[in-house]
């Protein structure tokens, strides 16, 4: 599948934020990308525009394309509930996202290769698929053979505490997805709102 593999620091340029790294180079060069750079005279965003950016700082965020992403989007509108606060507790619920979540991978994209190549395991079986959706009480963990690779168990952070869906056992090098997490814990600066406005239209 086709996904964005240029440079982080110009995607979050153009954000203003740090949604694909730590974004140090941010402090040297917090202009948005292209010619003329500071200089450019830049147009006020309408309310089209302001509602497309944040769907796609949100597909960047979470290294979901298009189709995908409106998949997710229709899921979260058939549910109970409000769709915006849906559709991010659809998007936590990846598996790639979780993997991350729990301090497994240090980034999505790392995360995204690990389940692709075969080390993470959903319920005591192997899952090679990121956009898997978890579901409370699935138990997420490194395969045993991949459990004695030192580079992959050595770069293991652990889970932060704050995100209270998830339970880290270091032991066992696995991890559980308890319960799908409220808006409010969810630290990423989405507007959701504005994209279920966007796909009103």
């Amino acid at each position: 599948m086709a996904r964005y593999t240029g440079p982080k620091t110009r995607i979050c340029r153009i954000f203003g934020e740090p949604i694909l790294g730590n974004g140090k180079y941010l402090t040297k060069n917090s202009n948005p990308p292209g010619q003329h750079g500071p200089n450019r005279k830049r147009k006020t965003l309408g309310e089209y525009a302001v509602q497309l950016k944040e769907k796609q700082k949100a597909k960047y965020t979470y290294g979901v394309l298009e189709r995908q992403f409106r998949k997710t989007f229709d899921e979260a509108n058939r549910r109970k509930g409000v769709t915006g606060e849906n559709l991010i507790r659809l998007l936590e619920a990846r598996l790639d996202n979780t993997v991350y979540r729990l301090g497994v991978a240090p980034s999505r994209p790392a995360a995204r290769q690990l389940v692709a190549h075969k080390h993470i395991t959903v319920n005591g079986v192997v899952a090679n698929v990121p956009s898997y959706q978890l579901k409370p009480g699935d138990v997420i963990g490194l395969k045993e053979s991949s459990q004695g690779n030192s580079g992959l168990t050595g770069a293991i952070k652990g889970k932060n505490p704050k995100f209270n869906w998830l339970d880290w056992n270091e032991t066992h090098f696995e991890g559980t997805f308890i319960a799908y997490p409220e808006r409010e814990s969810v630290p990423e600066n989405i507007k959701e709102q504005l994209i279920v406005e966007l796909y009103s239209k």
